[in-house]
């Protein structure tokens, strides 16, 4: 008996090892042509995979060699994030890749990762306890381990932000991997995340801002015409650090905003700021004119005393004329409020105490955007909605005495 006539292509199957293979042409993302091969137990099953591959092929580029989700990932951060992003966000992508994205699922091949497999990963991530997952315990001498290390487990999960910001970071991988053809959807944005609540701080009022400056006032705090700033004019910390004597006109009594300071990854970086909004030209108040012409004389001191002095023209600086390390002026900071008497607050957090005054004040939102440098209104309303208005209070009032009788 004559066996059964074979569909047209069907050819390329054929009898490999213990099974069967195919092959069919298809147009790598780099636009050479070349065989793709799938195989299988039976001929069924090749045949299934073989009209599947054919269908993948006709809608467009076919990537025949696919790296694993780890390998894309090192690719992705050091070709994609690193020359095109921020330092201290490549940095954070990369913190959230190696502690958090990789361990779980950097084995497993890119076109291979399901949704089942994301939302199981996302899963055991809010679960897990990262003391243990990372050795943090163990990596400590034998005498100094006291929990997981020890047989008592810290239970030290990351909080729901955390697990929302490592699934943000695989999706935007991901999403990259789809643009360039090495994927045709994306698992991880398949996942439902939910958005945790941030607990927002809550600013100081003008007489708790008041009372702080004073009180560094008197005391000829180096750091007083920072605070000015960052009070006053809503300034970053990064910002304050970052600024030059050569932005500051006082004959215009004015100040230019275009570079700050950070430290990304062991390197203490004088860099533009943060976005295109944030770079401005404010106009300063008188109490900033006079801080800063009080930050002038004290400066000029520490060059005249200092053995070796290093002109960075940073307008607040060290005895030596180096930059201030970021996190030394956040301890400088907190130390102020403690010996102010003031409630402690972060130092991002004064930025949301200008806000609240210009609020007090009756600043439009539009003007307190401008101040603020905020690259979007919404922002700038999400800062305002936080603040009960006059209006607000009066019309709380009248609606409690209505019902009150």
């Amino acid at each position: 008996m004559a066996a059964p006539k074979r569909a047209n292509g069907e050819g390329s199957i054929y009898p490999h090892r213990n099974g069967f293979a195919a092959y069919v042409w298809v147009t790598k993302p780099d636009g050479r042509r070349t065989r793709k091969y799938v195989y299988g137990p039976d001929r069924p099953t090749v045949h299934e995979k073989w009209i599947a591959l054919h269908a993948k092929a006709k809608e467009g580029p076919v990537a025949t060699k696919v790296p694993t989700l780890g390998a894309y990932l090192a690719y992705w951060i050091s070709e994609v994030v690193a020359p095109n992003l921020a330092p201290a966000t490549a940095v954070n992508y990369d913190m959230f890749v190696r502690l958090y994205i990789a361990p779980g699922l950097g084995g497993m091949r890119l076109d291979k990762i399901t949704v089942r497999d994301v939302r199981t990963w996302h899963n055991r991530l809010r679960q897990a306890c990262q003391c243990c997952v990372q050795g943090k315990d163990a990596a400590r001498p034998v005498n100094r381990r006291r929990c997981c290390a020890a047989g008592r487990c810290c239970r030290r999960a990351v909080s729901e932000r955390t697990a929302r910001d490592a699934w943000t970071v695989l999706r935007n991988a991901l999403n990259n991997a789809i643009v360039e053809e090495l994927l045709t959807r994306n698992p991880a944005g398949l996942v439902k995340v939910a958005k945790p609540r941030t607990r927002k701080p809550t600013a100081w009022t003008a007489e708790e801002a008041k009372t702080f400056l004073e009180a560094a006032r008197e005391a000829s705090d180096p750091f007083y015409a920072a605070y000015v700033l960052i009070l006053v004019c809503g300034l970053r910390r990064g910002e304050v650090l970052g600024l030059r004597w050569v932005d500051v006109d006082q004959d215009q009594g004015q100040l230019s905003i275009a570079y700050q300071l950070q430290r990304v990854g062991g390197q203490l970086l004088h860099r533009e700021t943060k976005t295109e909004a944030s770079d401005s030209v404010l106009p300063l108040p008188d109490i900033c004119l006079t801080a800063l012409e009080t930050r002038r004389e004290p400066q000029q001191r520490d060059r005249r005393s200092a053995d070796m002095w290093h002109d960075t023209g940073l307008v607040f600086t060290t005895r030596h004329g180096t930059p201030i390390e970021p996190r030394n002026f956040h301890r400088e900071f907190k130390t102020r409020c403690v010996r102010a008497g003031v409630r402690p607050i972060a130092v991002h957090t004064t930025r949301r105490t200008c806000a609240t005054l210009l609020v007090a004040l009756d600043v439009h939102p539009r003007v307190a955007m401008q101040i603020l440098r905020h690259s979007q209104i919404s922002v700038t309303m999400n800062e305002y909605s936080q603040v009960p208005s006059e209006q607000t209070r009066k019309a709380l009032k009248r609606l409690g005495k209505r019902l009150g009788g």
